[in-house]
């Protein structure tokens, strides 16, 4: 074969090469996005799943921490103290967020100062101390005080075997017999709500009282 007719036929091939790789490059875009698109079957097919979801399990009533002979103050916005709480052992429980107290003793400050200490075998607290239930031989003091008025009231104690304590509305409960003694004077109930803010003490059932009379 001549040298011409050797060029003449590389040049053909080239060509058809060239043409070839042209009509490649216009599919080239599609063939990689069906490539693509293969691919990410497969690994759709082949990539394990994970288990359902494992449901969260509802808390119990079982303590998530303890405290032993302890002490736990809280202050209010002006950083004067709102409640001191002391006690031998308490165990918080998250599902109902409470702290069950032994041996509480429980000094608790009002807007005004005025201090009411709560002590007894066993408390019953809710998440922000407001409310306090207290068992087993409870009493609840609040000392005597003079109000804006210069009037002075009695030493007031509450004594059960059970006391319910509201701290912000500073009122005592119980539905079980209660006695009660303010200054000289003492009463027994059955029951008792009594209302510091506005003065109103409510007993029920077999009321007694025993009134002693002012000395001149």
């Amino acid at each position: 074969m001549s040298s011409v007719a050797h060029r003449s036929a590389l040049a053909a091939a080239w060509a058809l090469v060239r043409a070839g790789w042209e009509r490649l490059s216009v599919y080239l875009p599609i063939i990689l996005m069906a490539l693509m698109a293969l691919g990410t079957y497969w690994l759709a097919r082949n990539t394990p799943t994970l288990g359902p979801a494992e449901a969260q399990r509802p808390a119990t009533h079982d303590p998530d921490y303890f405290m032993r002979g302890f002490s736990v103050k809280t202050f209010d916005a002006m950083g004067r103290l709102k409640t001191e709480v002391h006690g031998s052992e308490a165990r918080h429980y998250p599902d109902t967020d409470t702290l069950e107290i032994d041996q509480p003793r429980i000094r608790s400050f009002n807007a005004q100062g005025e201090l009411t200490i709560a002590n007894a075998r066993r408390a019953l607290s809710n998440g922000d101390g407001s409310e306090v239930q207290l068992f087993g031989d409870a009493v609840v003091t609040r000392e005597a005080i003079s109000d804006a008025l210069g009037r002075g009231h009695p030493r007031m104690e509450f004594r059960g075997d059970f006391l319910h304590v509201f701290a912000d509305t500073e009122r005592v409960k119980s539905h079980l017999p209660v006695e009660l003694t303010r200054g000289s004077d003492r009463f027994t109930a059955d029951s008792m709500d009594y209302d510091n803010l506005n003065q109103v003490m409510e007993l029920r059932g077999q009321v007694r009282g025993v009134l002693v009379p002012a000395t001149p």
